[in-house]
């Protein structure tokens, strides 16, 4: 599916030297900022005939053409879905993320995912930013249970957004992993990036992958040389945890991407919990400090390896 119209246009000295993006951003006023990039990306738009980068600097009597790419819009069916709401005000919620429900649709997942759920209890958060993920300012994988937050305005996403990327929003995660970690605590500084064989997977890559940084405290050593450790994120690369967890020599248990080297084949899902999240309020300016409980899969399988049943579950 295309926008509107084809276009050409021939640039004149006043503009030489722009970006292309920041060029088409002036002119298409219809298509938005990231239609845009995605359209260069893509190779919708070229520059004399060639393909470029957002950030080539266009020259005087060169004419850029081509279309903007516009992905099909697919309406969010409302749908009861089995959430917590752990906070809520007026802008936005704080909820725990059952395992097993994809965050927003995409291929192939077009229903009985969170976003479905959460058009569903507040109807209001359908015309909150992307249609296909409404509300949505993180993500957590499918198997992953635990706290995420969701803006209930357009205003306040915008927000959460910039809160996140200025890392101003402090998130810690609870995981079971395979063997007893040599250390009580540490910090992994290791890039991350696409697998080279197997593009589904993410990797170490030293050279080509994105700066990421994890932190791991262990809690509790367990039978059976199991670790429970508690792991803060200072970056928010794909499958992060996962990828660093295992690049150490040990991975997440019940992970068969990334564990595939142990036996995992006898726990429901990836053992990976978010836990806790604290953010100043961006509106009322108070802290929200907020705690997912384990979710009973993941409280089942500890208590079977032996976790204290006088200690309160976390």
């Amino acid at each position: 599916m295309y926008h509107d119209k084809s276009f050409s246009i021939k640039i004149d000295s006043r503009v030489a030297g722009i970006r292309l993006d920041q060029f088409l951003a002036r002119h298409l006023t219809s298509a938005s900022r990231a239609q845009i990039s995605a359209s260069i990306r893509k190779g919708f738009i070229k520059v004399d005939g060639l393909d470029r980068k957002n950030s080539y600097r266009l020259k005087s009597g060169e004419t850029v053409s081509g279309t903007v790419f516009e992905k099909p819009e697919i309406d969010v069916l409302p749908e009861k879905i089995d959430f917590q709401i752990l906070f809520e005000d007026e802008y936005l919620l704080v909820l725990s993320k059952p395992p097993g429900i994809v965050v927003h649709p995409g291929s192939g997942n077009h229903t009985g995912t969170l976003v479905n759920g959460l058009v569903y209890y507040c109807q209001a958060i359908a015309a909150v930013g992307d249609k296909l993920r409404p509300g949505i300012v993180h993500r957590l994988d499918k198997d992953t249970s635990g706290i995420m937050l969701a803006a209930k305005t357009e205003s306040m996403q915008g927000k959460l957004v910039e809160l996140f990327k200025n890392r101003e929003i402090k998130k810690s995660y609870i995981a079971l992993l395979h063997g007893v970690m040599k250390e009580v605590k540490g910090r992994l500084v290791a890039p991350i990036g696409r697998h080279p064989v197997n593009r589904q997977k993410m990797a170490v890559r030293s050279i080509s992958g994105r700066h990421a940084v994890s932190n791991w405290e262990l809690m509790m050593e367990l039978a059976d040389s199991f670790s429970l450790a508690r792991i803060t994120i200072e970056t928010g690369r794909t499958h992060q945890i996962r990828v660093h967890m295992a690049h150490l020599g040990h991975p997440v248990v019940g992970d068969r991407v990334y564990g595939s080297n142990r036996d995992n084949d006898h726990y429901p899902r990836q053992l990976l919990h978010a836990h806790r999240l604290i953010f100043q309020h961006p509106v009322t300016m108070e802290m929200v400090d907020q705690v997912a409980p384990l979710w009973p899969d993941f409280t089942l399988v500890l208590k079977g390896l032996g976790y204290p049943s006088s200690g309160d579950m976390i």
